[in-house]
């Protein structure tokens, strides 16, 4: 069992800048595929980046490539999210979730998820 907490959400200006991060629990967090997925209102929830098991590799929704990375941090049970040049469809809730088979772009490849965290981004 993982149980994931997301902080770092809040309200930017265009062109500014978010660090997300999503604590883990478990001594298991770094067999776990991670990733990022938002929803926005009245829209699906929307696959962002992911990264493997180890940190070296990593993927991304071309709608954030060359603007968000995705890091992580075994030693501390950690995934960020850093997102910069940030846009008005932007603005969604941010869930981390984690993936005991590798990972993906799909809803369904991941096991455990988080309760979210609000990222508003004002024109």
């Amino acid at each position: 069992q993982v149980q994931l907490v997301e902080s770092g959400g809040g309200l930017v200006q265009t062109g500014g800048s978010l660090r997300l991060s999503c604590a883990a629990s478990g001594r298991t967090f770094s067999s776990y595929a991670m990733g990022w997925f938002r929803q926005a209102p009245g829209q699906e929830r929307e696959f962002v980046a992911g990264i493997r098991w180890s940190g070296g590799s990593t993927y991304y929704a071309d709608s954030v490539k060359g603007r968000f990375t995705i890091s992580r941090d075994n030693a501390k049970n950690t995934v960020y999210l850093q997102m910069n040049s940030l846009k008005p469809e932007d603005t969604a809730v941010y869930y981390c979730a984690a993936s005991r088979l590798g990972g993906g772009i799909w809803y369904a490849q991941y096991d455990y998820w988080g309760q979210g965290t609000e990222v508003t981004v004002s024109s």
